[in-house]
């Protein structure tokens, strides 16, 4: 690695979301308690901290005191407790039915709506004022090797056009040494999918994911209370078929942050989870909350939901995974913030352990793991371990298993279905035989404009930009396969699941079909390298600053 554009540290963190972030703090506290001067340095893809960070969010806070002095919890962007956590609905199309009771995992008493976006900003500023460096604006693409063994990375190289030449701009990459290089790239990271082929280190099953579509309102007062939090399931998913569900959470200056989530296990190849969003909103219960309202926002992102079996292994020589990178969700409780706060104080404990022995090995990072599973992580994980794949039964059946995972600790005495990769559940179109989606919402497909939109509107509202020069980011893997078998057999479904509409299907003379792509309306949530059946996408990071431009998300 003797190269002119070679920069070093002691730890490089690729991510600024709440788990790097948090390792970052975390770290710069305990080397400065031990007197131990150490460079820490964290580089984000994004145009800036934050801006492609997206969650619900709902909050658990204790997390945060235990990072964060007094005095820095104190400043902490909250925008509003909850209150009046009280309601889960049941949707039919035309109907509402409030469950009188709270389903387990569900509560957030004592809890915080927040922009996790303003959080990330937040704790960047700490992390700064620690010494931490940080660096925006730059994506990593490559990691780096000697005799090996993982010895930092590659910042992806720029000023090259979509036929891969160079231009006058072009820059090369810059390559970054580290001792510990910290992948915290979020859901589904790019990286994160070359060390789990690269080093084996996947999980017992494999991961699965949710897809989230959220949208920010500004409201007329009165619409809805600030700390009000509401969760739907039902309408307009299908027992059995989809699994998922809304949420409605009320915020301060009268906005409200409301979205669906749907689990990408589904089998119908044309079901259109951003279209499901805007039907959902059109129901009575859900529009009285946004009627005469203004969108102000929107974006997407996916969740890692598998549980503990899906976590892969989350360390290895000289490397460490934190957050969401590392599948640390609980889809019971539907949040993940804390574990990924957790994941980072964890992570940078066992660092500064390995930084003042001079052993990073992956003996010296198994210390992270030992912490984890002493953790409040594990307390959560562990006993909810299967709750996710039974509710492939549908909620009576996958209900009365999640019952009895209550009593038994997590076990399933019933049989636990196995969890296929969401790549491998779509059916060819031939085979599916229920009705498709625009069958099965004749008539709901009309977007208004005022209240419901279609996709390139919710992108505007996004504020996604790319250089729509640059070689494109989303990869057919093998375009003869594609056509084949993505576009004849299942009918292209990246046009459907897509929440942007980065996929077209083109239908030309003599209906010959073909793909049109447009990444530049990417905004970044990975549900083509998840979904895409025969994995027929690989999404790669393109140009740094490019993506979304989250402000409250």
């Amino acid at each position: 690695m003797n190269d002119h554009n070679t920069v070093s540290t002691d730890v490089l963190i690729v991510g600024g979301g709440p788990g790097g972030l948090s390792m970052a703090i975390e770290l710069a506290n305990r080397l400065r308690e031990k007197g131990v001067e150490k460079k820490i340095m964290l580089i984000e893809k994004g145009s800036e901290i934050g801006s492609h960070i997206l969650s619900g969010a709902v909050i658990r806070p204790k997390v945060f005191r235990d990072l964060l002095s007094e005095d820095e919890y104190d400043k902490f962007p909250f925008d509003s407790r909850v209150e009046g956590d009280d309601v889960v609905m049941k949707l039919s199309a035309n109907t509402v039915t409030k469950l009188p009771f709270h389903p387990p995992y569900m509560s957030n008493e004592g809890n915080y709506i927040a922009s996790l976006g303003q959080i990330c900003k937040y704790l960047a500023e700490i992390a700064q004022d620690k010494g931490v460096e940080i660096y925006t604006g730059f994506s990593v693409d490559e990691m780096m090797y000697e005799n090996g063994k993982i010895v930092g990375i590659k910042t992806k190289d720029t000023g090259v056009d979509r036929h891969g030449v160079k231009q006058k701009n072009y820059q090369q990459g810059t390559m970054v040494e580290a001792s510990i290089t910290v992948l915290a790239e979020g859901s589904r990271g790019s990286l994160i999918q070359k060390m789990i082929d690269r080093h084996d280190l996947e999980g017992e099953n494999h991961q699965i994911y949710s897809l989230g579509v959220k949208e920010l309102w500004s409201v007329p007062e009165g619409s809805i209370k600030s700390g009000a939090v509401y969760h739907t399931f039902g309408y307009p998913l299908n027992d059995k078929e989809e699994f998922g569900g809304g949420f409605i959470y009320g915020l301060s200056d009268n906005r409200v942050a409301l979205g669906l989530v749907v689990g990408l296990d589904y089998k119908d190849p044309s079901f259109d989870i951003h279209a499901a969003m805007q039907i959902w909103k059109s129901h009575p219960e859900i529009s009285k909350f946004i009627d005469g309202g203004k969108i102000l926002e929107f974006g997407a992102k996916t969740l890692p939901e598998g549980g503990w079996y899906s976590i892969p292994k989350y360390y290895d020589d000289n490397l460490m995974i934190v957050g969401d990178s590392a599948g640390f969700l609980s889809t019971p409780r539907l949040k993940g913030v804390h574990l990924a706060v957790r994941s980072g104080i964890c992570a940078a404990q066992a660092a500064v352990e390995a930084l003042i022995s001079e052993d990073t090995s992956e003996k010296s990072l198994a210390r992270y793991e030992e912490l984890v599973n002493d953790s409040f992580i594990y307390k959560e994980l562990y006993p909810t371990r299967n709750m996710r794949a039974v509710m492939h039964d549908g909620m009576l059946i996958g209900g009365f298993k999640i019952g009895m995972q209550l009593l038994t600790g997590g076990s399933c005495l019933l049989r636990v279905p196995h969890m296929k990769e969401d790549c491998n559940t779509t059916q060819r179109v031939a085979l599916f035989k229920r009705l498709p989606f625009a069958e099965r919402f004749k008539g709901k497909l009309e977007f208004d404009g005022a209240l419901t939109f279609d996709k390139v509107t919710s992108v505007y509202h996004s504020k996604t930009a790319h250089d729509e020069m640059q070689p494109s980011h989303l990869v057919v893997k093998d375009s003869v396969q594609f056509q084949r078998s993505n576009i004849e057999k299942y009918g292209l479904p990246e046009a459907s699941f897509c929440p942007a509409e980065v996929y077209e299907l083109h239908v030309g003379k003599g209906d010959k079909r073909s793909l049109r792509l447009h990444p530049e309306n990417c905004v970044h949530c990975k549900t083509c390298d998840i979904k895409s059946p025969n994995c027929g996408i690989e999404w790669t990071v393109p140009y740094g600053g490019n993506g979304p431009e989250y402000t409250y998300m």
